[in-house]
């Protein structure tokens, strides 16, 4: 299920890249082509890509996979000194989930206006309710992340 640690693409020191690298390894699974990574210092400790459908689970998102193995790898349900960096803009619960791991910056490539919960939606973060808000970057590569997601559902019609 996992790929294994050598398993890497070759764009792996770049975190929004390695990020693209889980999206278009999760569309040829036939899942929504999203993908995740958290880096720390620099370095990635966990990536994935949606498994929604693989899992039989609708918390697979790709954000929540890889911040559990974040947290695995570093032995603790806090993630203050990484960065996370999603294909798409984060939905409410991926958002809770940032919050709560109290990730420090996140950045994301597309904007979601219909499912995303950071500047769109609820806009998680702002709410005097959330806990913890990371520092937030969006649009970074957003033409790339969205071209992604048009051909995958494009492909589907």
């Amino acid at each position: 299920m996992e790929r294994a640690r050598d398993d890497v693409s070759p764009v792996a020191a770049d975190p929004m890249s390695a990020a693209f690298f889980e999206a278009e390894a999760a569309g040829a699974r036939g899942e929504v082509p999203i993908g995740a990574v958290i880096a720390q210092g620099g370095a990635i400790i966990a990536r994935a890509g949606n498994r929604t459908l693989e899992t039989h689970d609708p918390t697979a998102h790709a954000e929540i996979l890889a911040i559990r193995e974040a947290c695995r790898a570093l032995g603790s349900q806090r993630l203050a000194d990484c960065d996370l960096y999603v294909t798409l803009e984060p939905c409410a619960m991926c958002a809770a989930a940032i919050s709560f791991s109290r990730v420090r910056r996140l950045y994301f490539a597309a904007s979601d206006p219909k499912g995303g919960a950071v500047e769109h939606g609820p806009r998680f973060f702002a709410q005097p309710t959330c806990h913890h808000a990371p520092e937030i970057y969006g649009g970074l590569r957003e033409s790339e992340a969205a071209g992604l997601l048009r051909r995958f559902f494009q492909e589907r019609r």
